[in-house]
């Protein structure tokens, strides 16, 4: 597709100029109709144009469009901020700060912890991703493609191996490397912040161990450090429950949300303890657009919308459906690419592995190209882009979620002929 007046520094992963869409379906200038399994990269949980969304944001347009929080506060902005605080799951009380995607609330989150604790370094984990600007940029857990050309970046950071029940790093061994970097690199009085995504995203869909999960806890309580819990692409249902956090057992200090939180329209925030929150001298949060009418009004609907029956009977229905199809094309031994399932509920991966003839990454290009051209949208992700992250929105219709699924065993048939001719 030929994209005049672009950067070429933004990859496309797909190359269809999409026209339309209609929650699980898209259709592109020509009029070709796709199932979506990307949603947006994890924003469309409710799928394309969820009509209470529509509603309420073609409602809020012939109100008031915009007004800049911290000039001239709106209703919109207040009434995000008391839901949050009962629609996250937390003991305590919080505070909210609205920002306009995930990578502006990781950067506030760095000024909150910053201003909170007097210190400076950041501790991340290898395959996280926290966004593209310059500080976030930093906390990324791998170079290529996002800290390529940028030279000396924000800091100090550090990383540690991430542990999960998906890969083979144990919460020991995570422990451990945490040990290491107190006693040889970075004194801990010294950390201001540990971030971590409940599951990682890009990462390849891993979720974290509970057990380091609730060490991460205890070590940040004794030391004085913040925790941030970064859930832009795990929360608002997309694990079954609202949050991914819940099902480890702890809390966050703060929290970083966004892409589903307004369906569509650009919004996220960074929500936390009152005293965090409030450490920031006056006047040191706060952005132009952060927070803009219609996209409270989006992130209002989607917190009706997503009660918690709902977001159970989603997500058990789309991850049976997973399973199930990834069971069996496992257990008929006909792919030999085909790897493990990674994630949780209706968060999940599939793990491209390298054969004679290829390397995973390469197997799941020729992937994402044959299920294109059969009429499916999928994405890529992982260290080495070798792991197939399904995002399809979790309002998806079963028989939809099936012709899905059944394009994806297509496309599998296709990489072995392939395989046969390269071999």
């Amino acid at each position: 597709m030929d994209m005049p007046y672009i950067s070429q520094a933004l990859g496309v992963v797909h190359p269809v100029c999409i026209a339309r869409g209609n929650n699980a379906e898209v259709w592109d200038e020509q009029g070709k109709r796709y199932i979506d399994f990307i949603g947006g990269i994890g924003v469309l949980n409710l799928g394309h144009g969820h009509p209470a969304v529509r509603e309420a944001a073609h409602a809020q347009i012939d109100t008031l469009m915009h007004a800049a929080f911290n000039a001239t506060p709106h209703r919109g902005y207040l009434d995000v901020a008391a839901r949050l605080a009962t629609f996250v799951p937390v003991s305590y009380p919080l505070a909210t700060m609205l920002t306009n995607s995930g990578a502006e609330a990781c950067e506030n989150a760095l000024k909150v912890a910053r201003a909170a604790t007097g210190r400076q370094a950041v501790v991340a984990f290898d395959g996280g991703f926290h966004g593209r600007t310059l500080a976030a940029l930093n906390l990324n857990g791998k170079v290529a493609p996002y800290k390529k050309a940028m030279g000396t970046l924000p800091g100090p950071v550090y990383h540690l191996p991430y542990p999960s029940p998906d890969n083979d790093i144990s919460a020991h061994e995570a422990t451990r490397a945490f040990e290491r970097l107190v006693s040889v690199e970075l004194p801990v009085e010294d950390i201001a912040c540990i971030i971590v995504e409940p599951v990682q995203g890009e990462g390849g869909f891993l979720p974290l161990c509970p057990v380091f999960a609730n060490t991460l806890r205890a070590l940040c309580d004794q030391h004085g450090i913040v925790l941030i819990l970064d859930e832009i692409q795990s929360g608002f249902g997309r694990t079954g429950q609202r949050f991914a956090f819940s099902r480890l057992g702890i809390e966050p200090d703060l929290l970083l949300i966004g892409k589903s939180i307004a369906a569509g329209l650009p919004l996220a925030a960074v929500v936390g303890r009152e005293a965090l929150m409030n450490a920031v001298p006056k006047g040191g949060l706060g952005g132009t657009f952060s927070g803009n009418a219609v996209a409270c009004a989006a992130a209002l609907a989607v917190m009706d919308v997503m009660t918690e029956d709902q977001l159970s009977r989603w997500e058990a229905r789309q991850s049976q459906a997973i399973r199930q199809a990834w069971q069996r094309w496992h257990d008929s031994g006909r792919y030999p690419m085909l790897g493990a399932l990674t994630g949780v509920g209706a968060m999940r991966g599939i793990v491209f592995n390298d054969t004679e003839s290829a390397t995973g990454s390469e197997h799941l290009m020729a992937l994402l190209q044959a299920a294109r051209q059969r009429g499916l949208l999928l994405m890529p992700s992982g260290r080495r882009r070798h792991v197939l992250r399904l995002l399809a929105p979790l309002t998806i219709e079963p028989e939809l979620m099936d012709e899905g699924l059944s394009i994806i065993e297509q496309a599998l048939e296709s990489l072995i002929t392939r395989e046969c001719h390269l071999i």
